[in-house]
């Protein structure tokens, strides 16, 4: 072990610890970290709900968009088919979702947030407030907007350098 590489007792957080090959994008190299540790929070939060990280980003664009066909929802989720078919399977299984033959096009399949999943918006809603509230435990209400804004100015350039701006005018 070289020195200056002490271990954390948890490597999850590692605050002030660079790997070497990171020293490059130390702002790249946090915000993974903290991308990855909020998705752990938020899994933990769902699973009250009976939800798979992820499940929720689903079921969220199914609320607001009503009945889309399968491939236009693989489209804005932008995972791989196989992955979702899978998601739509379990929520198909607990209730949540409802899938049939597109009567426009018989070989399409529409998929659609089901009447039994108001109560899961519900969990979902209080989820992600709790989730919000402990991310930005600490910061002032000023603080909270100006991290939105830098954070949106991260996602446009992200976006722009993707050309993955499916959510973008």
């Amino acid at each position: 072990m070289k020195a200056g590489s002490e271990v954390s007792a948890d490597p999850a957080c590692t605050e002030g610890l660079l790997p070497e090959a990171a020293r490059g994008g130390p702002v790249s190299h946090a915000l993974s970290r903290v991308a990855r540790l909020h998705r752990i929070a938020a899994g933990k939060l769902l699973k009250g709900a009976g939800l798979y990280p992820g499940q929720e980003h689903l079921m969220m664009h199914l609320w607001d968009s009503g009945a889309v066909r399968q491939s236009d929802l693989i489209r804005a989720m932008e995972l791989d088919p196989s992955t979702v078919t899978k998601m739509l399977q379990r929520l198909e299984q607990t209730g949540h979702v409802r899938r049939r033959p597109d009567p426009d096009d018989r070989r399409a399949v529409l998929v659609e947030a089901t009447d039994d999943s108001c109560a899961l918006l519900a969990d979902v809603r209080s989820a992600w407030a709790t989730l919000e509230e402990h991310t930005l435990v600490g910061l002032a209400p000023a603080e909270r907007t100006e991290f939105a804004r830098l954070l949106a100015k991260v996602e446009e350039n992200l976006c722009q350098e993707t050309a993955d701006c499916i959510d973008q005018a």
